[in-house]
Order: C-alpha cells, then sequence, then structure tokens
C-alpha cells in the first residue's frame, strides 16, 4: 500500500458558514494530510477555503494504485459533505487528482 495525497477541488455555490466548514474539517480529520511528510513539510491544510467559495480538499489516502486512490478520496469527500449537511448541488467537486505519493522508496 501507498499513501497518496490527493486534491479534490469544489465549490460551496450556496456559501458555507464557520459550523459548516467546522463540521466539515472534523469530518475529514482522519484523511489530514499533516500525518505524511509531504503534508507536514508544507504545511497542506485538508479544507482550504478561497473568497470566491472555491474550496480544496486535500486528503490522505491508503492504496493499492493513484486510480483507487483517488476513487476513495472521492468517497471520503463525498461522505464528509453530506455529514455537514451539504451535497453535489450545495457543494459540487470537481475531479480527484493525486497531488502526491508518500512511499518509502527513494
Amino acid at each position: 500500500m501507498t499513501t497518496y495525497v490527493i486534491t479534490v477541488p469544489g465549490t460551496f455555490t450556496a456559501g458555507a458558514g464557520a459550523d459548516t466548514r467546522a463540521r466539515l474539517s472534523r469530518s475529514l480529520r482522519p484523511a489530514d494530510p499533516h500525518g505524511t511528510r509531504m503534508g507536514s513539510s508544507e504545511d497542506l491544510d485538508v479544507l482550504n477555503v478561497n473568497e470566491d467559495n472555491t474550496f480544496t480538499l486535500r486528503l490522505s489516502v491508503e492504496a493499492d494504485t493513484a486510480p483507487h486512490a483517488e476513487r476513495e478520496a472521492r468517497r471520503l469527500a463525498d461522505s464528509a459533505l453530506r455529514e455537514a449537511g451539504l451535497d453535489e448541488r450545495t457543494a459540487p467537486l470537481g475531479p480527484a487528482v493525486v497531488t502526491g505519493i508518500d512511499s518509502d522508496i527513494r
């Protein structure tokens, strides 16, 4: 298994208040990339929201392949959004992409 850092972009179409963002961050805490070497050195936050209500989720995922990691990250993101009271209409997501691989291979 390899640890991947996956980036999932999205947009809060109706905005998202501080409480919603806090619930979303709590739901994603198990996938926080700070536990990886990349997350520590680059200070990757699990949720980053821009002034225009676009956001980026950065998730740490264990998987055998990059496509599996992307699918798992998307599943985690969808689940966390639902737990925070959002759905695909109020927080549509873009494609999940691998933005880092944390392995022991040097």
